[in-house]
C-alpha cells in the first residue's frame, strides 16, 4: 500500500544494520513545509533520531524526507525523539557519505556509523555540555543591595556572575569556591545549570594577521618554494597534487607552508597519516608551528577523547584535524584542504569487517566535491597514483634533494649465499656496523617479521608447532615463553619438548625479537631500541622508545614495518635490511609494489642528517629483477615496468577489480557459496568473474575462506553489475550459512 502526504512528514533513515535500505518513520514534528525543507525545529536530513526497531530502541541518521511511503499507516511508526537541533552531518558531508554508500555497495546506516565516535552513535549530545552557576533574580537583587555583607567570597562570586551572566561550575564549583557556591545556592541566589559548551568565533577571511606562527619555519630551498606556490595559487578549487619527494627532503614543510596560507584565509586543514605511530611527530610539527586548536582523532583514543575531538572539529575550534584513516570523515565546517602523508601505504584502506574503504580515495572525492585541493605525499607514490599523473589527472611535484644531507645513501646488495651469516647477519653486515658504530652514528637493522623466531621445531621427527585454528605456524616468543599465531591471535605455553616424540624443540629462523638479542651479545654496551608491535602497545610506548632514539641512548634500532613509515631518525647512518626476499614471489600482482616501497622506504632513513648514509639489503636472490631495478633505475625504473606488467595483464589501474570474500565451518560450504552467486551472474560482456578459489591461508580462526573476483575494464560497467547482482546474493539460502562481504577496490587478495 502506498502512503498518502496526508500521513505527515515521511523520514527516511539510515539504521546500523546489514541491511542495504532506508526505514520510514513518521516524524514527531508538527507540520512541515514540504518534502526537503524541513521548518524551523523540524527533523530533517543530517539529523539523528531515536527510532523504535521491532523490539529495539535505535540511533539513526535521516538520510531524506517524502511525503510518500510504501508502508500503511498502521505498520509507519513514530520516531520516539530527535538528538539534535542541528544536522550532525552537513549537506557536503551526507552526500559524501551516500555516494560512499553507491560505490562501495554498502549498507547506509553502517556507513555513516563509520563516520561517527561511538558515542554519538549510542545518543550522546551532538555538543558537550558544561556546568555553569546561573545568578537568579533573588541572587541579582541581593547583589545590588550589597549582599552578603558578612562574606566576602560569596560577595566576589555574585559579583562576577553579575558581570558575566555565567561562570564555568568546574571552576568556581571547586576549592575555595564550593563553600561559597553552595551558600548562595542554598539561598536561592545563585542555580546551577547545564549549557553546551561555546562554539569558537570563526575568524574572517581576511585576518592573516591573526594567525601569527610559534616558531619561523627554515628557510625553503628552490623545490619546495615552489611547490608551495603552486599548491597555494590553487587554494580555491579542487586540484590533485602528487609531492612526490625522496626521503628527508622535507615534504613535511612543504605541508606546514601551505596549511599556514590555508589557515590565513579563515579555513580549515585535514591531515591524514597512515599509521598511530606517526600522530605524536606530525602533532608535534603542527603544534609547535601554529596558535591555533587542533583535533587528533586515532583508533587508540579513549570513546570520550574520540567524541572531544570530534566536537571540537565540529565547532570550529579545531582548524586543523589530524588522524588516521577514519579522520577523513571529520566535520570541518570550512575545509580548505586535505593532505595525505605516505599516500602509497595500505593502512588507509579499510581491509576487513565492516565498510571497508579506502580514505585516500574518499578524501579525494571530499576535496573535489568541496573545491579544495588535495595533496598526496610520499616518496614511492602508489602505482595507480602514477597511473593518474600520466594520464593527467593529478600534477606531481617533485622534491628530488634532502633537506641537510643533498647525496642520497649508498645502496649495496649482500649476497647471502656467498657471504657467511650467524643468526640472520651476514659477515659484511656486521662489519659495517662495527664501522658505523665506532664513528658514533646509529644503526637502524629491518626485519618485517616480529617475535622471537617463526617457527619452533622437533630435530627428532620434524615436528612444527602449528596453530590449531588456522593453517599457519606459531611463532615462537621467547622473553614470553609463549607460542602466538599473528593470524588469529591464539597463545599457548612455550612447550620444554615435543609434544609427538618428547624430543627437545628449538625455535628456527629470526624475529625480531632474537635480532635484538643477537646485537646485545655482538655489541654488549650498546643500547638497543626494539620497535614492533610487541614493544608498541601502550600509549606513550612510541614516545619513549623515538626518545630513547633521538637522545642517543639507543644505538640500534631493530624494527618491522613500523620504522618505515616517516619517522625521522637523523642520525641514523646504516641501514640493514636483513631479508629482502619476502614478497618477491608472492601471487598477489602488488606483492612486488609493496616491496619496493618497503626497501625504498625504510633505506631513506640512512643518512637523513648530515653524515652520509650506507644500506645494505641481504638477499638470496641478488640478481632478481626487482631488486636490481631498483638499485639501478630507483622506484621510478621499477615503477615503469609495473605499469608495463599491469597493462599487459590487465590489471588495475588499466582495469577494476572487486572481490567478494567469504568464510565458513567448511570449506565446502565457503566454496558453494560462490560458486551459487557466480551461477547468478550469468554471461555479461566486459565483466569477468574469477574464481571462486580457496584464500591462499584457506583456514583462519577456524574458519574456511575463500575468494571470488569480478574485474571490468569499466568502472561504470562494473559497478552496474554489482548494483544488479548483490540482491540476488543476499536471497541465496546458502548466503545464511557463511559470512560474506564485499571489497570494492581491494589492495590485498588473499
Amino acid at each position: 500500500m502506498t502512503g498518502k502526504s496526508d500521513i505527515g512528514p515521511i523520514l527516511r533513515v539510515a539504521l546500523p544494520t546489514p541491511l542495504r535500505r532506508l526505514f520510514d518513520y513518521r516524524s514527531s514534528a508538527k507540520g512541515s513545509a514540504g518534502a526537503g525543507t524541513p521548518c524551523p525545529g523540524e527533523i530533517g536530513p543530517g539529523m539523528r533520531v531515536r527510532v523504535p526497531f521491532g523490539r529495539r530502541h535505535m540511533v539513526g541518521v535521516v538520510m531524506e524526507t517524502a511525503t510518500q511511503t510504501e508502508l500503511s499507516e498502521e505498520k509507519l511508526k513514530t520516531v520516539l525523539e530527535p538528538l539534535d537541533s542541528r544536522p550532525i552531518f552537513d549537506r557536503a558531508m551526507l552526500a559524501l557519505l551516500t555516494w560512499a554508500v553507491g560505490y562501495y555497495h554498502h549498507p547506509p546506516g553502517e556507513v555513516l556509523s563509520a563516520a561517527l565516535p561511538k558515542a554519538l552513535r549510542l545518543g550522546a549530545p551532538l555538543e558537550g555540555m558544561q556546568g555553569t552557576w546561573r545568578l537568579t533574580p533573588a541572587g541579582r537583587e541581593a547583589w545590588a543591595q550589597g549582599e552578603p555583607r558578612r562574606a566576602p567570597r560569596q560577595r566576589q562570586l555574585l559579583a562576577e556572575l553579575a558581570m558575566q551572566e555565567t561562570a564555568a561550575s568546574d571552576c568556581l564549583g571547586r576549592g575555595v569556591w564550593r563553600e561559597a557556591a553552595r551558600a548562595l545556592e542554598g539561598r536561592g541566589w545563585i542555580v546551577s545549570v547545564q549549557v553546551p559548551l561555546a562554539s569558537a568565533p570563526a575568524i574572517a577571511a581576511d585576518a592573516a594577521c591573526l594567525l601569527p606562527t610559534r616558531i619561523a619555519g627554515p628557510e625553503l630551498n628552490v623545490e619546495q618554494r615552489q611547490a608551495t606556490q603552486r599548491i597555494g595559487q590553487s587554494l580555491d578549487a579542487f586540484g590533485a597534487f602528487v609531492l612526490q619527494g625522496i626521503t628527508g627532503s622535507g615534504k613535511t614543510e612543504v605541508y606546514l607552508r601551505v596549511t599556514e596560507q590555508v589557515l590565513a584565509r579563515g579555513r580549515s586543514a585535514l591531515v591524514l597519516v597512515p599509521e598511530i605511530g606517526l600522530t605524536p611527530q606530525l602533532v608535534e610539527r603542527f603544534r609547535e608551528r601554529f596558535q591555533v586548536g587542533m583535533a587528533v582523532l586515532h583508533s587508540a583514543l579513549t570513546d570520550q577523547e574520540r567524541l572531544a575531538a570530534w566536537r571540537d572539529a565540529f565547532s570550529g575550534q579545531a582548524r586543523i584535524v589530524l588522524g588516521t584513516r577514519s579522520a577523513v570523515f571529520a566535520p570541518l565546517p570550512q575545509l580548505g584542504i586535505i593532505i595525505i602523508d605516505e599516500e602509497h601505504d595500505a593502512s588507509f584502506k579499510q581491509h576487513e569487517g565492516g565498510f571497508r574503504y579506502s580514505a585516500r580515495d574518499l578524501a579525494l572525492v571530499r576535496a573535489q566535491r568541496a573545491g579544495v585541493p588535495v595533496v598526496l605525499g610520499s616518496a614511492t607514490p602508489a602505482i595507480e597514483t602514477l597511473h593518474n599523473i600520466q594520464t593527467g589527472r593529478y600534477a606531481r611535484l617533485r622534491l628530488t634533494r634532502r633537506a641537510v644531507q643533498a647525496a642520497p645513501p649508498r645502496t649495496e646488495l649482500i649476497d647471502l649465499r656467498a657471504s657467511a651469516h650467524h643468526s640472520g647477519l651476514s659477515t659484511p653486515a656486521v662489519q659495517a656496523m662495527e664501522r658505523h658504530l665506532g664513528a658514533g652514528g646509529q644503526v637502524l637493522m629491518f626485519l618485517n617479521r616480529r617475535g622471537y623466531a617463526p617457527t619452533l621445531l622437533c630435530t627428532a621427527c620434524g615436528w612444527i608447532a602449528p596453530c590449531s585454528n588456522c593453517d599457519a605456524r606459531l611463532t615462537v616468543h621467547l622473553a614470553a615463553r609463549r607460542l602466538r599465531c599473528h593470524h588469529c591471535g591464539a597463545d599457548s605455553q612455550l612447550p620444554a619438548r615435543c609434544p609427538q616424540c618428547g624430543f627437545a624443540v628449538k625455535p628456527v629462523g629470526q624475529g625480531t625479537e632474537k635480532i635484538e638479542e643477537t646485537l646485545a651479545a655482538m655489541f654488549p654496551g650498546l643500547p638497543c631500541v626494539r620497535l614492533d608491535r610487541d614493544v608498541v602497545r601502550h600509549r606513550g610506548d612510541m614516545e619513549e622508545a623515538m626518545r630513547r632514539i633521538a637522545s642517543g641512548e639507543g644505538r640500534i634500532l631493530v624494527g618491522t614495518q613500523m620504522v618505515t613509515k616517516g619517522h625521522d631518525f637523523p642520525n641514523v647512518t646504516l641501514v640493514v635490511v636483513l631479508n629482502a626476499d619476502q614478497g618477491l614471489f608472492s601471487t598477489d600482482f602488488r606483492a612486488s609494489e609493496r616491496l619496493a616501497q618497503t626497501i625504498v622506504q625504510v633505506a631513506g632513513r640512512a643518512g637523513r642528517g648530515e653524515r652520509p648514509g650506507e644500506v645494505l639489503i641481504q638477499t638470496e636472490f641478488p640478481a632478481h629483477p626487482l631488486l636490481t631495478g631498483l638499485l639501478c633505475e630507483g622506484y621510478e625504473g621499477f615503477a615503469r615496468t609495473a605499469l608495463k606488467e599491469r597493462r599487459e595483464a590487465s590489471w588495475p589501474p588499466f582495469s577494476r577489480l572487486a572481490a567478494v570474500r567469504d568464510s565458513a565451518a567448511t570449506a565446502e560450504a565457503a566454496l558453494t557459496f560462490l560458486a551459487e552467486a557466480r551461477a547468478l551472474a550469468g554471461p555479461l560482456p566486459g565483466v569477468r568473474l574469477l574464481g571462486p578459489v580457496p584464500a591462499a591461508m584457506a583456514r583462519r580462526a577456524g574458519r574456511h575462506h575463500a575468494q571470488l573476483l569480478v574485474e571490468s575494464a569499466d568502472r561504470g560497467r562494473l559497478h552496474r553489475f554489482l548494483d544488479g547482482w548483490l540482491p540476488q546474493i543476499e536471497s541465496l539460502p546458502s548466503a545464511r550459512r557463511v559470512r560474506w562481504a564485499l571489497d570494492v577496490d581491494p589492495i590485498e587478495l588473499f
